[in-house]
């Protein structure tokens, strides 16, 4: 099967780096370049892709770009290509609905594998990428086949602030100072809030802040590296 591309990026660099990379690449017929959100929609819609490799954190291509691009095609597929993700990252745009991720610093065949994987019906990882989430302890088609929503938890307001810095990947010490409390109380803030989740480490917290609204995909668009 051949399988039609369209890459999504606003970043000239990049979008000559994955023509180049994807020209002649075998089963791969690239069908379009889109620079914003809007045009690829309508490449979508034109086109039908079978799979759109994008830089999610590009400005106006986060999780809402991805579902409405979703909507347009049922069969289409999202790869997301960036550089180096925080696990908070990689959860956001999983639950956005990308398939498949890779990074910008993967080898030309890494991402071609990634196209032609995905188009195939299969979840594609590079290695840097499982890196991280094994780092983080996520299972990600647990992730997935959990609901959105946790049981309701009865956390304090300032419980709910620890939360929200601890997703946004702030050190302890970051937060005590955001927050005005020693480092203490906020190592504190985080048993307490652990064990009224029921969890035992920091990504099942990131988990449920991304679950429950606490942070937006899109506050990742620019994350810090881990």
């Amino acid at each position: 099967m051949i399988v039609r591309t369209l890459i999504a990026d606003h970043s000239e660099l990049s979008l000559i780096g994955l023509r180049s990379v994807l020209a002649n690449a075998p089963r791969v017929e690239l069908v379009g370049v889109a620079r914003d959100s809007v045009a690829m929609e309508a490449m979508i819609v034109r086109h039908r892709p079978h799979v759109v490799l994008l830089d999610h954190t590009a400005e106006g291509f986060g999780a809402a770009a991805i579902r409405d691009g979703s909507k347009r095609s049922r069969s289409c597929r999202f790869v997301s290509i960036t550089p180096r993700p925080s696990t908070a990252t990689l959860m956001a745009a999983i639950r956005a609905g990308v398939t498949s991720y890779i990074r910008k610093d993967c080898d030309v065949q890494e991402i071609i594998d990634a196209v032609v994987s995905t188009a195939d019906g299969s979840k594609f990882y590079c290695g840097k990428v499982l890196d991280v989430l094994r780092r983080a302890s996520v299972d990600v088609d647990l992730f997935m086949k959990e609901p959105l929503s946790c049981t309701l938890v009865a956390l304090s307001d300032r419980e709910c602030e620890v939360v929200t810095l601890i997703a946004e990947g702030k050190s302890y010490t970051r937060i005590a100072e955001e927050l005005n409390l020693s480092s203490h109380t906020v190592i504190a803030h985080r048993r307490n809030i652990m064990q009224k989740l029921g969890v035992n480490n920091t990504a099942a917290v990131v988990l449920y802040a991304v679950k429950n609204g606490f942070v937006s995909p899109n506050k990742f668009l620019f994350d810090r590296p881990v």
